[in-house]
């Protein structure tokens, strides 16, 4: 019972992000919004629900299938990607470069955070 509640929540953040994205035209999907606040409220408890924990244990067990369509897509416009290789390439590795530095300056400043906490 605890797995639905979790889901429920979930699914509760999701909608309301897309709600506040519709009503106030955001450039930025409602998935997203919901998850940052999800993330907000989990930063204010400073634990993980055991409803929430249980509900995304259980959706990361099918993770592997999101990216099935990424794949498909690869396969379908495959020439259309050898033919602009170049870009394609180039946003690849910049992108990943640039999840890579904030990723770590997150990692960092929580550190620092844990350090002052602590």
């Amino acid at each position: 019972m605890e797995r639905l509640f979790g889901l429920a929540a979930l699914m509760g953040f999701w909608l309301v992000g897309e709600g506040i994205s519709h009503a106030f035209a955001l450039p930025v999907p409602g998935s997203v919004i919901g998850l940052l606040m999800l993330f907000g409220l989990l930063c204010v408890l400073g634990r993980v629900p055991e409803s929430l924990a249980q509900a995304s244990d259980g959706l990361l067990g099918y993770l592997a299938l999101l990216f099935v369509p990424a794949g498909v897509g690869v396969m379908v416009y495959g020439d259309q990607l050898l033919a602009s290789w170049l870009p394609v390439t180039i946003a690849v590795l910049v992108a990943t470069l640039l999840t890579l530095a904030v990723s770590a300056g997150v990692m960092a400043a929580m550190m620092r955070l844990k350090e002052r906490r602590g």
